[in-house]
């Protein structure tokens, strides 16, 4: 990897212009990608929504975006699509304004259905290096896919931008304009855990470094409260390998103390393989920089089920807002209202379930939602709840109260395994729903 060239400036000097001139080549009725979450070029986006009075008929495609397009100028005369809500669209969701599309298919190469239509796509890059090749920063996402189907690219070139091995890089010739980045970095649309949150995450970590995670094993972790916690927990492990869809903070350690290895990956050995990352420190990405250890690919290659199937020896870690007496995950809804979106867990607990008994799922117990404490171990989901991962992908449930082994287990010892790491308080309301709802006295 080569580093940013000194005189870039004067190497794009025929495409460097202002956000306000590179989004002019925008046309009515354009398709155009605005990124999703670390990808997602806020000045672009500023630029193309002031001229919300101007253009007609756009369609807005995005996926867990930083950046607000609810926005009644834009929407007047813009329709704006989401793969994944993130806190600025999730109520414009709900209420109709912003269109929703659930995502959970991902083939190397190609959009999801209902993503893969784009004329334009606004893409954050970093500075080109002596040859004009220029990298997509810490979260390649769609990049490469995206840059393959849009006919008009647009770049927003910012110089703090690391660079990695694997996909993550793309020449400056695709761009037809650039503009450069002046701002300071955009926020992650991700809240900091509460406390509580903080308490049951190391109790949950520690259960599953100790009694899941074995030497050897593969890991994907989800980006979220209770899973991205877990690289620090894993010092005592040898030889783990890394195949994940969003890298946390913590794997630099475990790179340089030997924890991670990757030697027994079936593909990219020895490397630390993801498509962004995620909640990463600055001392983290700085050590990452340059690194050829770290390969950063589209996220149609890192979330193709037909690559996961292969990983014999994997482990998926994540996240989920409810999961009911059987084992059914609840991720991306409340009730009928959607929350968030499928993104890379189905295909993750899939593949780790099929290949290796290793889909695992974590959650606090609880949660206080102001006075009131309320269950995540549910008796049923509540009508209208997407199920995100089936109950036949799950092998282990844990909580701060313990591991609920699922894999292969009858709907009784399932109720029994999930009763037992609900919280107490909630244990004996969900034996009553358990002889209401299944038929089964515990």
């Amino acid at each position: 990897m080569k580093p940013t060239a000194p005189n870039w400036r004067e190497l794009v000097a025929d495409k460097l212009v202002s956000p306000e001139e590179a989004v002019a080549v925008v046309k009515d009725g354009d398709w155009v990608w605005t990124g999703g979450w670390t990808s997602v070029p806020p000045q672009l986006c500023a630029a193309l929504a002031a001229r919300a009075g101007q253009l007609k008929n756009l369609t807005i495609v995005n996926f867990l975006s930083p950046f607000n397009w609810d926005r009644p100028e834009v929407l007047a005369n813009w329709k704006v699509i989401t793969g994944y809500c993130s806190p600025f669209d999730r109520k414009a969701a709900r209420e109709g304004r912003i269109e929703y599309v659930p995502v959970s298919r991902f083939r190397e190469g190609k959009m999801p259905p209902g993503l893969d239509r784009l004329d334009v796509a606004l893409i954050p890059i970093s500075p080109p290096d002596e040859d004009g090749w220029c990298s997509f920063g810490s979260g390649v996402f769609f990049g490469p896919t995206v840059s393959g189907i849009a006919t008009t690219l647009i770049g927003e070139i910012h110089e703090n931008f690391i660079r990695t091995g694997g996909g993550n890089r793309i020449h400056i010739d695709r761009f037809a304009r650039v503009c450069e980045y002046t701002l300071p970095p955009a926020a992650a649309p991700i809240p900091p855990r509460t406390e509580e949150t903080e308490l049951a995450a190391n109790v949950i970590c520690t259960l599953v470094a100790n009694e899941i995670v074995y030497d050897g094993a593969t890991l994907q972790f989800g980006i979220g409260d209770v899973s991205a916690a877990l690289p620090v927990f894993l010092e005592e492990k040898h030889d783990l390998g890394v195949h994940t869809e969003l890298l946390p903070g913590g794997i630099p350690d475990l790179v340089e103390k030997g924890v991670i290895t990757g030697k027994y990956k079936p593909h990219h050995v020895g490397k630390v393989v993801a498509s962004a990352l995620g909640q990463v420190p600055p001392e983290d990405l700085a050590r990452i920089n340059g690194n050829d250890t770290y390969e950063l690919y589209d996220f149609t290659h890192t979330d193709d089920i037909r690559l996961l199937l292969q990983i014999e020896n994997f482990i998926a870690v994540n996240n989920a807002l409810a999961v009911d007496l059987t084992g059914n995950v609840s991720s991306e809804t409340q009730g009928n209202l959607v929350y968030s979106g499928t993104g890379g867990q189905a295909v993750f607990a899939i593949g780790a379930s099929t290949a290796a008994n290793g889909s695992v799922i974590v959650l606090p117990s609880s949660s206080l939602i102001g006075d009131t404490r309320h269950t995540r171990i549910v008796g049923g989901h509540p009508p209208g709840t997407v199920v995100t991962v089936h109950r036949g992908f799950v092998d282990y449930v844990v909580t701060e109260q313990g591991i609920a082994k699922l894999t292969g287990k009858s709907i009784r010892e399932r109720i029994n395994e999930m009763i037992s790491i609900a919280h107490p308080d909630f244990r004996g309301e969900l034996k009553k729903e358990a002889q209401r709802l299944y038929g089964i006295t515990v």
